[in-house]
């Protein structure tokens, strides 16, 4: 049994799909709310859900799970309540980390590159508290991520109790099918998708940065396919662990991404920049770029999706179907 928490969210939903065809068996910690986040899990109905309050329970009477794979998480970069965010995206984590630790189970979580800031420090995944301290998050959700690794490599340098596999994934910027219910947290590439099919111009903010052209920030943007595959893979070769970056490796621009998104829709390029909110001003990562040696070097050798090639296959197969859900 794997447990995934998160499981009717974004990632979480299509790690369940990939499972849902291996014939995994799967249970799901969630919420589905009223917002109709169910139709993330339409097509590969869960056996069980569990419902956040009672993760404490179903787990002292399930001892033997495989795998937790924790992507649940209080995920807005605005989130500004930082006893929720706290008690969600470390308490939690810790809390899971002690119970694997304790009951010999494999744990896989999810972590962020929004842990890398600005990326003064730059966007490599080295392990250790001195490498980790060095970073310097924008938002709260950044800190708390980064508060959870640091606390990870804590634990580990100082040889205390640790689940038989662990292992961090620092997300870069993910697209793909079943965000929909994330509001101002869903993809760049969804909304500029709904502004081209609605006929109008597709809308970048100007750069912040004096150095920086309007349409020239650039993010290592990863289709969720390739993200499935990493988890896969960490869930199959159960002697790998670590903090891992997960992106593409190749940071693109946001005109880049509008401009694949006009190619998609079958139409000539229209792009508009317009001033940047007040609120993400200071907040804004205007480059991010993983490297990926260290995930590579762990015997990953998935090829990943091209930007043009994963935006063409969400607006043809998900966004401009009839059934946008995976």
């Amino acid at each position: 049994m794997i447990l995934v928490t998160g499981g009717a969210g974004f990632i979480g939903s299509n790690l369940h799909a990939a499972l849902n065809e291996r014939a995994s068996e799967v249970s799901i910690v969630d919420s589905l709310g009223i917002g109709g986040k169910w139709r993330n899990l339409r097509h590969h109905p869960p056996t069980q859900i569990i419902q956040p309050d009672a993760l404490s329970d179903y787990l002292e009477s399930h001892p033997c799970l495989e795998a937790v794979v924790h992507m649940g998480a209080v995920s807005e970069t605005t989130a500004i309540d930082g006893d929720l965010v706290w008690r969600s995206n470390v308490t939690l984590s810790q809390d899971l980390w002690h119970w694997c630790a304790r009951h010999g189970v494999r744990f896989i979580y999810a972590s962020s590159a929004s842990t890398y800031g600005n990326g003064a420090a730059g966007f490599d995944d080295t392990p250790g508290i001195a490498a980790l301290r060095r970073l310097q998050p924008l938002n709260l959700y950044g800190w708390s991520k980064h508060a959870f690794d640091l606390w990870v490599a804590g634990e580990c340098a100082a040889g205390h109790p640790r689940p038989p596999q662990w292992a961090g994934l620092k997300f870069f910027n993910v697209y793909g099918p079943n965000e929909y219910h994330k509001a101002s947290m869903i993809s760049v590439v969804k909304v500029k998708h709904d502004e081209i099919a609605d006929g109008r111009p597709a809308t970048l903010f100007r750069s912040d940065q004096p150095d920086i052209a309007d349409g020239a920030q650039s993010r290592d943007f990863i289709w969720i396919d390739d993200v499935i595959a990493a988890l896969l893979f960490l869930l199959d070769n159960p002697e790998v662990s670590g903090l891992f970056n997960l992106g593409t490796g190749v940071a693109r621009s946001y005109a880049d991404l509008a401009l694949a998104v006009c190619a998609a829709h079958g139409v000539a390029p229209r792009i508009e920049f317009v001033p940047m909110p007040e609120r993400l001003i200071g907040q804004y990562q205007s480059f991010t770029q993983a490297t990926m040696g260290r995930l590579r070097a762990a015997g990953f050798t998935h090829t990943f999706t091209s930007l043009e090639d994963g935006i063409r296959r969400y607006i043809t197969d998900f966004l401009n179907q009839p059934d946008p859900y995976r």
